[in-house]
C-alpha cells in the first residue's frame, strides 16, 4: 500500500493550501471552461467534511444560494482550483457536520473560534 501511494503522490502535484477543517468558512477560487474561454468562479461556503488523504483528498463545501443549498466536493489536488482562502475558523467538535443540513437559519450559524495569545 505505500507504494502505491508513493507513486500516486509522485504523479500528482500536491499543493499547499492553507490549512482548514470541517466548520470552517472558505472561498474557493476554481477554473471554468465555457467553450474557448476560461474564468475563474468564486465557491464560498462551509466546509461540510474532508476525506481522504494524499492524491485523492477532497473536501465539500456547502453554500445558500437564493434560499437553496448548494453542495460542491472539490478535489483537493485538482489543477483546477486557483486558491483557497480561509475567512473563518469555525468551533466544532466532529469532522463531518453534516447536521447543518437539517438546519435553517439562525440555528445553522457556526461559532468562530477564538484564539488568546500568538497562536494562529
Amino acid at each position: 500500500m505505500d507504494i502505491i501511494r508513493e507513486i500516486s503522490n509522485e504523479i500528482n502535484e500536491i499543493k499547499d493550501w492553507p490549512t482548514f477543517k470541517a466548520g470552517d468558512t472558505v472561498v474557493v477560487d476554481y477554473k471554468i471552461k465555457e467553450g474557448d474561454k476560461e474564468r475563474i468562479q468564486s465557491f464560498q461556503g462551509v466546509v461540510l467534511q474532508r476525506r481522504n488523504t494524499g492524491a485523492s483528498e477532497t473536501f465539500t463545501v456547502r453554500k445558500i444560494s437564493g434560499g437553496i443549498a448548494v453542495e460542491r466536493i472539490f478535489p483537493v489536488n485538482t489543477p483546477l482550483i486557483d486558491s483557497i482562502k480561509v475567512t473563518k475558523h469555525g468551533n466544532v467538535r466532529r469532522a463531518r457536520i453534516f447536521y447543518l443540513r437539517g438546519l435553517r437559519g439562525k440555528s445553522a450559524r457556526i461559532k468562530e473560534k477564538k484564539y488568546f495569545g500568538a497562536k494562529k
